[in-house]
């Protein structure tokens, strides 16, 4: 069955040597050309964290709602953009994962539905980074707690979501080129949206169900309690990897269906 998702996780991890180098030669490739290349790794979310610790920590001295801990809020902050940027990354460059590679849609034996989980693998390398240099600037402001080691769990369902736009969207891309036009519009709308800037709990009463188990809400509070040390909200949690699980599996099938018309249209 196409919407087994063992089947479609499996065979993801049948080329998982290929998509390593995709996503390798992905990554490289941003940095070509640049003086310190893959070093802006760590030297770009470096000093994105510079600069949130000097505006929002110096200049507006901001601080969380009913936050009851001393943390930073840049820190939160932080913590909240970098489950945010994985999604966002991943889906923002989504629409060109398959219009791209025009000579490899057009070889039968090439496993053409691999291609849109290389955004999501160039993401997770981004995240990653931006993950151990979080741990750092915990530890460094004496915030650290061992629950942080869940972070990654709890920003699972956000990479299944991400993956199931990413099907979704790479094949829209093939036949309609506005997308890449449209897409980066939706994400600048969902970063305000979302509980980036902000917990749930300022939220006003009528909408805060719906940032509870809305999956972006739902991670992002989640990932975030772990690194206030607080307790996880796993019913929220579930609620969003169910759903976030059925949209990659819907994703992945509209992907396969329409796949056939790539090499046509391209």
């Amino acid at each position: 069955m196409i919407l087994n998702p063992l089947r479609i996780f499996a065979d993801i991890w049948r080329h998982r040597y290929l998509l390593g180098q995709l996503i390798k030669r992905d990554v490289l490739l941003r940095y070509r050309g640049a003086m310190f290349g893959v070093l802006w790794i760590f030297i770009s979310p470096l000093l994105m964290l510079a600069i949130f610790a000097f505006i929002f920590g110096q200049i507006f001295q901001a601080r969380w709602p009913q936050q009851e801990t001393g943390m930073p809020f840049w820190l939160l902050l932080y913590s909240g953009l970098i489950a945010f940027n994985i999604f966002a990354e991943t889906v923002s460059r989504s629409p060109t994962s398959v219009r791209s590679y025009p000579s490899f849609v057009k070889k039968i034996i090439f496993p053409v539905n691999i291609l849109p989980v290389v955004p999501l693998g160039a993401a997770l390398v981004h995240g990653g980074f931006n993950f151990l240099i979080l741990i750092a600037a915990l530890a460094w402001t004496g915030h650290l707690h061992v629950g942080i080691l869940l972070f990654p769990l709890l920003i699972t369902p956000l990479v299944l979501l991400a993956l199931g736009f990413s099907w979704f969207l790479s094949a829209w891309g093939v036949f309609i080129k506005d997308m890449t036009q449209i897409v980066p519009v939706f994400i600048q709308m969902l970063l305000f949206l979302s509980p980036v800037f902000y917990p749930v709990g300022a939220v006003p009463a009528t909408l805060r169900p719906f940032y509870q188990y809305s999956p972006l809400g739902a991670v992002i509070e989640t990932s975030r309690a772990v690194v206030f040390g607080q307790p996880v909200e796993w019913g929220s949690w579930g609620v969003a990897f169910g759903f976030c699980l059925g949209v990659s599996i819907l994703g992945y099938a509209f992907f396969q269906y329409s796949r056939e018309e790539f090499a046509d249209a391209l």
